[in-house]
């Protein structure tokens, strides 16, 4: 896949993280055209005084459990977004989810949206519902709510979960709501093989701290040229 490095965010959410580290982070985004720098909100002026217009700039809101209050939320992806953040990843309440509270799921995640939309419609909105925690029919239904929220992906998972991704996780959100919201892979994709394969299941993004790693593992091509 040449145009690997698209789909790709680099990420960073260690509590241990240092202004030193959102330096790298940003010069190897840009340095191998990742799609974005994803950094906990702290980093996101810094990120994005280094990423400059040169490229996005990533970060997280009530990451990860999701069960700040939705004022909360709100005041916070505003600030992310008046920082400088492109996207944003905003992990979704999953008690609320097991309750099977739709409504409530569903209310919260609209006014975030609305929120966001208010200061800048450009910004990219994805929502976590921490697939790890659900049953196959409660991923369906999550994707289905996501979709009427306004979003703009379904974030599977925020890597600190019980589990990572899976290419089922996918491929449920696909069944569910076919190709109307694009779909964002995270935790434990590390391999070039792994991205491969989420991508070709039907994912448009893949969030890892691993981005590097991937890209250097993709098959060097041969090439020829007739001699004289």
């Amino acid at each position: 896949m040449d145009n690997l490095a698209q789909y790709l965010d680099l990420a960073n959410h260690s509590p241990a993280t240092t202004s030193r580290d959102v330096e790298i982070l940003c010069s190897k985004v840009l340095e191998h055209g990742f799609n974005s720098a994803f950094l906990n909100p702290y980093f996101v002026p810094l990120a994005r005084q280094l990423m400059a217009d040169k490229g996005k700039v990533g970060t997280v809101i009530s990451f990860p459990l999701g069960q700040e209050t939705t004022a909360v939320k709100v005041i916070s992806a505003r600030a992310a977004v008046l920082s400088g953040a492109d996207e944003l990843d905003i992990s979704l309440n999953v008690g609320l989810l097991k309750e099977h509270n739709w409504a409530a799921v569903l209310s919260e995640a609209k006014e975030i949206v609305l929120a966001v939309r208010a200061v800048d419609k450009a910004k990219i909105i994805k929502f976590i519902p921490e697939t790890g925690f659900l049953t196959p029919d409660e991923i369906k239904k999550s994707a289905e709510i996501i979709l009427s929220s306004g979003a703009d992906f379904y974030k599977t998972c925020s890597g600190l979960g019980p589990r990572g991704a899976t290419v089922e996780d996918v491929k449920l959100v696909r069944e569910a709501i076919g190709s109307k919201l694009k779909v964002k892979v995270a935790g434990g994709v590390t391999s070039y093989d792994q991205a491969v394969a989420f991508i070709q299941a039907g994912a448009d993004r893949i969030g890892t701290s691993h981005a590097v790693e991937i890209i250097e593992q993709a098959p060097v091509k041969n090439s020829s040229s007739d001699s004289e």
